[in-house]
C-alpha cells in the first residue's frame, strides 16, 4: 500500500495496523508468568525421597512411642519402679518442647545438607549409647539426648517428603502422609513392644532405635536435600531468649510427666521447677517484647485469631488423650497384658492411616471447617460409645470406638496445619517461624498438659467412686463376708492355713473395688472428653453457619459489572 494525501494535506499511510483485539492476545502472552519448572526428579528417585522422609518420621516418631507405650518393660530393663521410670518421657521432652523451633534457625544459618546430616548422625550416636544403660540415671541422661537428637527429625520428615513431591501434591499429600506417620508412633510403639520383649535381647528397644537411626544415615548420603542459600539468622540476643524458652518448656514438661505419679502438692521440687519455669519464660517475653526483629512475634501470637487457632489446637490434642492414655490405661488397670490389646492397636493404626488417606483426597485450603467437624462428630462418638466401659469390657468392645477416634485423628491435624501456614504466609516470611513454635508447642507439649490432666482427673474420680464403692462395707457385712467364704474355698487347695486364705481373700476383693472404681473413673472423663467434643462441634457448626451467611450478604451486596 502506498501513502495518500488527506484533505488537510497530511500524508497517511494507508497500511492496515492491526486491531486493538489482535494486539491484546500478544500483550497478554508477553505478561504471562513463566512456566514453572519441570520436577527435578525422576520416578524412582523422587520415591526415594518420600521413602526417606517417611522412614525419618518414623524413627522419630518411635523414639518416643517405643518409650511411652512400653513404660513397664523398659523400667524392668534398667530396674527401676515405673513411677521412677516416668522420668524418662519428661527427660525426652524436656529439650524437645522447644529445640525445633532453634533449629530452625540454625538450618538456615549452617545449610540445609549439614544439618541433615549432622541430625541423623546425633540420633544415631545416642541410639548407640542407648545400649550402654545400666540404671536409671543412664537412662535419663540417654533420653536426654535422644530428645534433643530426635527433635530436628520431625523437620527432616517433611522436607524429604515434600521434596520427593510435585508442587501440586505437596499441601495435600505431604502434609497429610508426614502427619499421620508422626502421630503413630505410640500405637505402633504399644504394638510391636511385646515382640521386642519376648525376643529375649538386652536393651531391644535401643536396638531398634539404632538400626532404623543408621537406615536413616544412609537414606540422607545418599538423596541430598536440595540446597538453600545461607543466611545469617543468629544473633547472640536469640542464643539467650531461645535458652529462657527451653528451660521454661522444659520445666513444663517435666511437671506434666511427674506431677501424676509424684502428686502435685506433694513434693516440693515440683512447685519451684513450675515456679522457674514461669520466671524463665517470664524473662524470654521481657526480651522480645523489646526487640526489633524477635525470635518469636509475640504480638502476632497473642492476636486474638492466632490464640483462637491455638485454643483449636490445644483442645484437639486433650479430647485426643481419650485414644493415647484413655484405653491403654484402662486396660492396664484391668490388668489386661500388652499382646491381649494388641488386636486393638493394629485396628487403631490402620484407622489412623486410612483417615489420613481419606485426608489427602479432600484437604483443600477451604474444606478445614467441614473436615474438622466431621472429625470431632466421630471422635464424641467413640468417647461416648467408651464412657459405657464396665469391668468386663474388653477390647473388642472397643473395635469401632477406638477405631472412629483414630479415623479422627487423621482427618483432623493436615487441614489445621495447612491453615496455619496459609495465614502465617500472608503476613509473610518471618511469621512462619512464629507458627510452627505455635504448632510443635501444641503438639508436644500441650500432648503432655493435656495427658496430665486427663490422668489428675482418673485419679480423683477413682478415689471419690472407691469411696462409695467401700462406704459401709466392712469385714463383718453380709456382702464382705460371702465373698471371703467364697475366695478362701477357691483357695483350699493351695493355702492349707485358714488365716491366709481369708486374707489372701480380702486383697483380692480390696482389689477388684479398686479396678472397679477406675473403670467408674475412666467411664467419667470420657464422657466429660465426648461433652467437649460435642460442644466444640456446636460450636463449629454456629461459626460455620455465620460465615456462610455472611458470605452471602457480600456477594448478594456486592456492584454488578456492566
Amino acid at each position: 500500500m502506498t501513502p495518500r494525501a488527506t484533505s488537510s494535506g497530511r500524508v497517511e499511510d494507508s497500511t492496515p495496523t492491526p486491531s486493538a483485539e489482535a494486539a491484546e492476545p500478544a500483550a497478554k502472552a508477553e505478561q504471562a508468568p513463566p512456566a514453572p519448572p519441570p520436577f527435578p526428579h525422576s520416578v524412582p528417585r523422587a520415591a526415594g525421597y518420600v521413602a526417606a522422609g517417611v522412614l525419618i518420621g518414623l524413627t522419630q516418631a518411635l523414639a518416643s512411642g517405643v518409650i511411652i507405650g512400653n513404660l513397664q518393660f523398659v523400667a524392668g530393663e534398667i530396674g527401676a519402679t515405673q513411677l521412677h521410670a516416668s522420668l524418662l518421657v519428661a527427660a525426652f521432652y524436656a529439650p524437645r518442647a522447644s529445640l525445633s523451633l532453634f533449629l530452625i534457625k540454625l538450618r538456615t544459618q549452617f545449610g540445609l545438607r549439614p544439618f541433615a546430616e549432622c541430625s541423623v548422625a546425633i540420633f544415631a550416636l545416642a541410639s548407640l549409647i542407648g545400649l550402654a544403660t545400666q540404671d536409671l540415671r543412664s537412662a535419663l541422661l540417654v533420653q536426654f539426648l535422644a530428645g534433643v537428637a530426635s527433635a530436628p527429625l520431625t523437620s527432616l520428615g517433611f522436607l524429604y517428603v515434600l521434596e520427593g513431591l510435585a508442587p501440586k501434591y505437596k499441601m495435600n499429600v505431604g502434609l497429610c502422609l508426614v502427619l499421620t506417620v508422626m502421630m503413630s508412633g505410640t500405637t505402633l510403639g504399644r504394638l510391636i513392644g511385646p515382640l521386642l520383649s519376648d525376643i529375649g535381647v538386652d536393651h531391644a528397644f535401643a536396638v531398634l532405635s539404632l538400626g532404623l537411626a543408621l537406615i536413616c544415615v544412609a537414606l540422607v548420603m545418599r538423596f541430598p536435600l536440595t540446597s538453600q542459600p545461607r543466611v545469617k539468622v543468629i544473633s547472640w540476643v536469640d542464643v539467650v531468649s531461645y535458652s529462657m524458652l527451653a528451660i521454661g518448656f522444659g520445666g513444663i514438661a517435666v511437671v506434666s510427666v511427674s506431677g501424676v505419679g509424684y502428686w502435685w502438692l506433694e513434693h516440693d521440687w515440683l512447685g519451684w521447677t513450675l515456679a522457674a519455669s514461669i520466671g524463665c519464660l517470664a524473662i524470654m517475653v521481657a526480651i522480645e517484647l523489646n526487640r526489633d526483629s524477635p525470635l518469636l512475634d509475640l504480638r502476632w501470637i497473642t492476636s486474638p485469631p492466632v490464640l483462637h487457632f491455638t485454643g483449636v489446637l490445644l483442645l484437639f490434642r486433650l479430647i485426643l488423650s481419650e485414644q493415647s492414655l484413655g484405653g491403654a490405661g484402662l486396660f492396664q488397670k484391668m490388668g489386661l497384658a500388652t499382646s491381649q490389646v494388641a488386636p486393638l492397636y493394629g485396628l487403631m493404626l490402620l484407622s489412623s492411616v486410612l483417615g489420613g488417606a481419606v485426608c489427602a483426597f479432600i484437604i483443600k485450603p477451604d474444606r478445614e471447617g467441614p473436615i474438622h467437624l466431621f472429625a470431632l462428630v466421630l471422635i464424641g462418638m467413640g468417647a461416648w460409645m467408651d464412657s459405657q466401659s464396665s469391668i468386663l469390657t474388653r477390647p473388642e468392645q472397643m473395635f469401632l470406638s477406638q477405631s472412629l477416634i483414630s479415623f479422627a485423628s487423621g482427618l483432623f491435624l493436615p487441614p489445621a496445619l495447612l491453615a496455619g501456614l496459609t495465614s502465617a504466609l500472608k503476613k509473610g516470611p518471618n511469621y512462619l517461624l512464629s507458627f510452627i513454635m505455635i504448632f510443635l508447642t501444641t503438639q508436644s507439649l500441650g500432648g503432655l498438659m493435656g495427658g496430665a490432666l486427663f490422668n489428675t482427673v482418673v485419679s480423683i474420680r477413682q478415689k471419690i467412686h472407691l469411696g462409695y464403692l467401700t462406704d459401709g462395707l466392712t469385714i463383718t457385712s453380709p456382702q464382705v463376708a460371702d465373698l471371703i467364704g467364697r475366695g478362701t474355698a477357691y483357695m483350699a487347695v493351695i493355702e492349707p492355713d485358714p488365716s491366709l486364705r481369708a486374707a489372701e481373700a480380702l486383697s483380692q476383693i480390696s482389689q477388684q473395688i479398686a479396678v472397679q472404681a477406675y473403670v467408674m473413673a475412666y467411664d467419667d472423663v470420657f464422657a466429660v472428653i465426648a461433652g467437649i467434643a460435642a460442644l466444640m462441634a456446636a460450636a463449629l457448626t454456629l461459626h460455620l453457619i455465620y460465615m456462610a451467611v455472611a458470605s452471602a450478604r457480600n456477594k448478594s451486596s456486592a456492584p454488578v459489572a456492566g
